[in-house]
């Protein structure tokens, strides 16, 4: 593991990353063991999440990777149990697990939305409660990965804004419930981002690849996030800068919203 200190005051912490085998969660928890953070990497899709904390191992970091359906409390259960056991503690839980479906009401169909709300919202109910007491003994905290469209909603995305409002009002909740605990529960809000999700919005709703990124560029920085923007509001959110801060929902959206 790297001796170079943390600057996000990571050093000796201990982090699990939900959703780490791709797009966001995969930079989060790449950057949380560059950082010097102990990181398990959680995640359904087993080859490349592995790859990805093979890669963080690789670079000097202390990473593993644990299978892991966030739907199911048994395996959030698990990957809990996991982190302890390889590390010795839990400080930090990012929940970045993620799916969407582009749909109306009208279009959705039962499946799809229970599929939606159970990886993007009830997932963070399952591991924020598997987690709690170990948190709870370490004064940790817990980052949720929202959306811009749970403060503001988006056309034909039904189920992914009201799974990502639950998540902001989840956060808030937490926050007011845990705050005596020492526990900080924050959540980041993104815009855009390049991630094989967002390319994938575009097929399910019938547009060329290149014209829905020209779109989603329309703001006002001119251009869609990277990965690694959301995961640098990560780190300060969950490092030692942001130690007075709890109950937020933070924007990281080139502009987006405003």
């Amino acid at each position: 593991m790297t001796d170079t200190p943390s600057r996000g005051g990571l050093k000796g912490k201990v982090a699990l990353i939900t959703g780490a085998a791709s797009g966001i969660g995969r930079a989060i928890a790449l950057r949380f063991a560059a950082e010097g953070a102990a990181t398990l990497f959680a995640d359904v899709e087993e080859s490349a999440g592995a790859a990805a904390a093979e890669e963080a191992a690789r670079q000097g970091g202390q990473a593993r990777f644990e299978r892991t359906d966030v739907s199911s409390a048994a395996d959030c259960a698990r990957a809990v149990g996991a982190a302890l056991a390889a590390f010795g503690a839990l400080h930090i839980l990012v929940n970045c697990a993620g799916v969407i479906r582009r749909a109306t009401v009208a279009e959705l169909s039962e499946e799809d939305w229970d599929l939606v709300m159970d990886v993007n919202a009830k997932s963070v109910f399952l591991m924020s409660r598997a987690a709690l007491p170990h948190l709870a003994a370490v004064r940790g905290n817990i980052v949720n990965i929202a959306s811009g469209w749970g403060l503001a909603a988006g056309p034909r995305a039904a189920a992914y804004c009201a799974s990502k409002a639950a998540v902001v009002l989840l956060t808030k909740a937490m926050a007011l419930d845990h705050g005596p605990q020492g526990i900080r529960v924050n959540c980041i809000c993104p815009g855009d981002t390049d991630t094989p999700m967002l390319r994938a919005e575009a097929r399910q709703i019938g547009q060329p690849e290149a014209e829905f990124l020209a779109e989603a560029a329309r703001r006002p920085l001119r251009r869609i996030g990277r990965p690694e923007d959301i995961a640098d509001a990560a780190i300060y959110l969950a490092g030692d800068a942001a130690q007075f801060i709890t109950g937020t929902a933070l924007a990281v959206d080139g502009g987006g919203l405003a």
